[in-house]
């Protein structure tokens, strides 16, 4: 078979179908008119003499051998664009496009500490901030869609480098007029897991909520759930419930401060780990361990969080 009749450019397009599970948001996110993708992607298959969609009026599915054929794929244009990052590795340090990954419970109340600080260092930084859920950005960062992924700790089930950055604590947020509102500091057998409001499916803050009173979480917690820290944090407000918050989104959220309370939990394991992610095999390693340096010095000058110093543990 000659491998003239196949393109990167069409193993874009696979990946885009598979992804998005419709033609024309896939064209749409490859650049390209419906009827050019479609038809490039019919010729494609002949070409395979394999079928990689299967195409009906209910959506696009994607067909048993597809599915060998969209995860090459993927492999295929991660290690294309390896070659571009081996290029930029002899450049200036943090310079051009990184595609950073942020978990949706972090991103908000991170990002802003970083962005003034960093646009400062690197001026030719051009940072590409894609913010979800854990599982999504895991799996871009593998496909190599993302260079880094700011998130919690640890990560099953994924082959990705992890460069601990700081430790975060986690406070119980209440209403302003709850009983633990007058408490300088709660217990964790006093936590009210029958009020206790988790973030919706995906959220790994949801996961360590649940993890953190695993006996008592038997009990059961409320029925409510959240699908953003902030909606949380006006659901808590309004007296629905309480849940668990963390430090720096208790540092950015000011403005609900006369109706939310937050107290810290004795015992000390009421924590986040937060770390940088990367591939093993990603080319521009020297930039990512650049850019956690960076981050560290950052939060530490600005007294944010407790910041892991590389072989010294944390800081206080």
């Amino acid at each position: 078979m000659n491998l003239a009749g196949l393109s990167l450019r069409d193993l874009e397009y696979i990946s885009a179908v598979a992804e998005h599970r419709h033609f024309g948001r896939a064209a749409m996110a490859c650049g390209v008119s419906q009827p050019t993708l479609s038809g490039q992607l019919r010729k494609l298959e002949e070409f395979l003499g394999v079928e990689i969609f299967e195409r009906s009026p209910r959506g696009v599915l994607v067909t048993r051998r597809g599915e060998e054929i969209v995860a090459q794929g993927k492999r295929i244009i991660s290690e294309a664009r390896r070659l571009f990052e081996v290029v930029r590795t002899g450049a200036e340090p943090l310079t051009g496009i990184l595609r950073l990954g942020v978990i949706s419970t972090l991103g908000p109340y991170l990002v802003p500490f970083l962005l003034k600080p960093l646009r400062s260092r690197f001026p030719d930084l051009k940072l590409m901030l894609t913010e979800g859920h854990t599982r999504v950005l895991v799996r871009q960062l593998e496909v190599g869609e993302l260079d880094a992924l700011l998130a919690t700790s640890p990560i099953a089930e994924a082959e990705l480098t992890e460069l601990p950055l700081f430790r975060e604590e986690l406070a119980l947020a209440v209403p302003r007029d709850h009983p633990l509102a007058q408490t300088e500091q709660v217990n964790p057998e006093d936590i009210p897991v029958q009020e206790l409001i988790l973030l919706a499916e995906g959220h790994c803050l949801r996961e360590q909520a649940m993890q953190l009173c695993p006996s008592r979480m038997r009990e059961g917690p409320s029925d409510l759930q959240a699908a953003s820290l902030e909606t949380l944090r006006q659901m808590i407000a309004a007296g629905s419930g309480v849940s668990f918050m963390p430090q720096l989104a208790i540092q950015v959220g000011a403005l609900l401060d006369d109706m939310v309370a937050y107290r810290r939990i004795a015992g000390g394991q009421y924590m986040r780990d937060v770390a940088l992610f990367h591939r093993p095999s990603f080319g521009r390693i020297r930039d990512i361990r650049l850019l956690r340096q960076s981050i560290g010095e950052i939060l530490a000058e600005q007294s944010a969080v407790k910041v892991h110093r590389p072989g010294k543990g944390i800081a206080e």
